[in-house]
């Protein structure tokens, strides 16, 4: 990879890990402070909180590829990996926006606006705990080395 990119690839992550930060702090102070206009959090602060989660989930994976090298074939690992860190976020889009698509336990017409109750959190828990084991997957697959640093699982080994 020639210099410029990797400027423009370190610019990109640094970008959208402030973003990420911004949003989610964000989403958070303002049900903080009381400013969100439901009880809990609401559709503007989810999606905020979401868009965060996600900036950063990208800015992740553009730094953790950035440490292999470009020939180097991609594990049976790192594909799971990738793919679970992927379900998990759309388990967190599906839990924080239950009410909107009508799936969760706000609707109208008993509740005025939707908002976050104790089950959608809990979805969105065990959506960003599934994006964390797909990272770890990713993290630990086989970039450099010849061989998985989880291998010691199958056989006994250490990775190398």
């Amino acid at each position: 990879m020639s210099s410029r990119a990797a400027r423009v690839r370190r610019a990109v992550i640094v970008i959208l890990s402030l973003l990420g930060v911004v949003f989610i702090i964000g989403a958070i102070i303002a049900e903080l402070a009381g400013i969100g206009p439901t009880p809990g959090f609401g559709v503007l602060q989810t999606l905020a909180f979401l868009l965060g989660v996600s900036a950063l989930t990208v800015a992740i994976y553009l730094y953790l590829s950035a440490g292999r090298p470009a020939d180097a074939p991609q594990s049976l690992q790192a594909g799971i990996g990738i793919r679970l860190s992927l379900t998990g976020l759309v388990l967190c889009y599906v839990s924080g926006f239950a009410d909107i698509i009508r799936i969760g336990t706000h609707v109208q017409p008993e509740f005025e606006r939707p908002f976050i109750g104790p089950l959608q959190f809990g979805g969105l828990v065990l959506g960003l705990m599934t994006l964390l084991a797909g990272m770890v997957l990713y993290y630990t697959s086989r970039g450099k080395r010849a061989s998985s640093s989880m291998e010691f699982i199958l056989n006994g080994k250490k990775g190398s």
